[in-house]
């Protein structure tokens, strides 16, 4: 091998080398500003509860002690982790592609119907093939109603800020009359108002033992997966990516924006009723009114906190699982009200959406700092 061939492979690994460096000091400043909004969030809020005549140091304590305190507290907090990361991932998608879905709460109301149905209304099948089918209807049932929001924006121009929120409305009252009345109520003489417990076949093992932790998480991490490669590995999902950075140029590189925007809200809903029927076939095998826990709105505040990146999602979603889990025992222990856990998440996406407006603060403060140094030379 000659010489200059040697040098030029020598470049081209530095090369690779910085451009690695590169990369991974990208990644560390775009984890800096949501590190910094939960740590200040953490602050304000012991400063707020020493306000309020509680001890800031004994509710964190036990926050942390009912979030990861014992295997049984790991356990509830990736339980309330799994529902976030589906509906943080319905809101990621469709945000991908330039479109806002706030209505993952509806979605995943619907997709529990759905798939309850098919958990308590259908015999005989084998478990392995019950539960897909199962989950097969909760996607669908999710995703149609997804798909009504992105027909409306595309033949209509409804914003999809309105849509997602009134058919929110919409499914949770639907959800009220399944609960009560028939034939989707459950008949038992003297059940609370509830539609029928899934059969057995359907109901999801249980991953550690002597918790509830079930076989959810390892679905909502495959979930992650699929949301990566179909992101960035697939051409559909590069056309979202540069529709939602930019309509004009993906319409004038001949990208079909209503196609696109319609199959994002179709996932987007798909990934919510996921995580409402996991959470019915994993945990509760039952639906009733207001199981979901707000599971909807924290989920646009996970997607929010993590990037809409997939590892971001992970990461979040256990944060705010572990707010969710050791909030119980924060109250138990600490006398703190658990409303004290909104407050906290409330904050944390504040200062983490705001990171923009610090910027163009910052670029203010810059342009103000240059013109002074211009004027004053120019003035001497």
């Amino acid at each position: 091998m000659s010489q200059e061939k040697v040098d030029r492979n020598k470049a081209a690994k530095a090369s690779r080398k910085k451009d690695m460096q590169k990369e991974i000091v990208k990644k560390l400043k775009e984890l800096t500003f949501p590190l910094a909004s939960i740590v200040v969030a953490l602050v304000l809020g012991a400063v707020i509860l020493s306000a309020m005549g509680y001890d800031a140091g004994k509710a964190y304590s036990s926050l942390l002690k009912g979030a990861f305190g014992s295997k049984n507290s790991i356990a509830e907090t990736l339980i309330q982790t799994t529902p976030l990361i589906f509906t943080a991932l319905s809101y990621a998608i469709a945000l991908r592609c330039g479109m806002v879905n706030l209505g993952a709460e509806g979605q995943l109301y619907i997709g529990a119907i759905l798939g309850s149905l098919a958990g308590s209304h259908i015999h005989g099948l084998p478990p392995v093939i019950h539960i897909l089918f199962v989950l097969l209807c909760g996607f669908i049932g999710g995703a149609l109603w997804g798909l009504i929001v992105a027909v409306l924006k595309m033949k209509f121009g409804a914003s999809e800020l309105i849509t997602t929120i009134m058919l929110n409305y919409i499914a949770l009252e639907f959800v009220s009359f399944c609960v009560t009345n028939p034939p989707f109520r459950d008949a038992t003489p003297g059940a609370a108002p509830r539609m029928p417990s899934v059969v057995d076949a359907v109901k999801l093992p249980i991953i550690l033992p002597q918790t509830r932790l079930h076989l959810g998480i390892i679905f909502a991490l495959i979930a992650v997966l699929i949301y990566y490669v179909f992101m960035w590995k697939t051409t559909r999902g590069y056309e979202m990516r540069v529709i939602g950075m930019n309509p004009n140029a993906g319409r004038y590189s001949g990208m079909n924006i209503p196609v696109n925007s319609i199959l994002s809200m179709f996932l987007a809903g798909g990934f919510a009723g996921l995580g409402g029927i996991i959470n019915i076939i994993g945990l509760q095998y039952f639906l009733t009114e207001g199981f979901s826990n707000n599971f909807g709105f924290s989920g646009v505040a996970v997607a929010l906190l993590g990037g809409c990146s997939p590892v971001g999602i992970i990461v979040s979603g256990i944060l705010f699982g572990a707010l969710n889990a050791g909030g119980v025992k924060m109250q138990l222990l600490a006398k703190v009200p658990s409303a004290s856990i909104y407050m906290i998440q409330g904050m944390i996406i504040i200062f983490a959406v705001s990171r923009e407006l610090f910027i163009w603060f910052g670029r203010k403060l810059q342009k103000e700092k240059a013109h002074g140094v211009t004027g004053g030379e120019n003035h001497g």
